[in-house]
């Protein structure tokens, strides 16, 4: 008999799976059916899975700390914190909802995903995969490095959209104030972002050496 645990992380992965194929087979009709001005709506039509997945994604760091899950938990902190960030930032401005930037945002974080869960899923089911576990550990981090840069563009478009104006009045001093806060927050998380994904890269490239060896390790018992 399965334990309540082993259940419920797999099906959290099977969740997490089937939510990023839908919204990657999503992405994929609507370029083909309306072309480049699928781009515009992205956010509007996959959004709210997107966020809802991201969302739950918080739960990765609760699994970590209880050890269900076996990862390093700063990296997975960092990435979990980045992506639900940025999320919060394209909801409260809607201006940059429909640019381009946003969309390939969604789409690597996307084909991150699907990169992961499906590994995790064979490794539950005892059934590991050495190209699974190549591509989860291998491709990964490119894909990783692109999602931080463009994550970094996306902030750096929306500061415009935050710029505070001049008041015309006592009772925009407020709004002004809110958005020369948020301003500051943008500009003050670049760097953040920075320094932030290059320590989760040089972890991201210890682990993938971790469990690359482990593999030949236990390759070469069986035979």
């Amino acid at each position: 008999m399965p334990s309540f645990r082993l259940v419920y992380i797999f099906l959290y992965n099977l969740f997490q799976f089937c939510g990023h194929t839908w919204i990657l087979a999503n992405n994929i009709a609507r370029f083909l059916t309306f072309g480049k001005d699928a781009l515009a709506d992205t956010f509007y039509s996959v959004g709210f899975v997107m966020s809802l997945c991201q969302l739950l994604s918080i739960l990765e760091l609760f699994h970590i700390a209880d050890g269900i899950e076996r990862a390093r938990l700063f990296s997975r902190f960092f990435q979990v914190v980045e992506k639900n960030l940025l999320l919060i930032t394209v909801i409260m401005l809607e201006e940059i909802q429909s640019k381009p930037v946003v969309c390939v945002q969604l789409f690597l974080w996307n084909i991150m995903d699907l990169l992961r869960y499906p590994h995790e899923l064979l490794c539950l089911m005892e059934k590991p995969s050495i190209t699974m576990l190549w591509t989860r550990y291998t491709l990964w981090i490119p894909v990783y490095i692109l999602s931080a840069a463009t994550e970094g563009v996306t902030i750096y478009q929306a500061l415009p959209y935050v710029e505070p104006k001049v008041p015309e009045s006592s009772s925009s001093n407020s709004t002004g104030s809110s958005q020369l806060h948020l301003s500051f927050a943008l500009m003050f998380y670049l760097p953040v972002l920075a320094l932030g994904a290059s320590v989760t890269v040089w972890l991201l490239l210890k682990e993938r050496k971790h469990h690359l060896n482990r593999w030949n390790k236990q390759t070469k018992k069986k035979k």
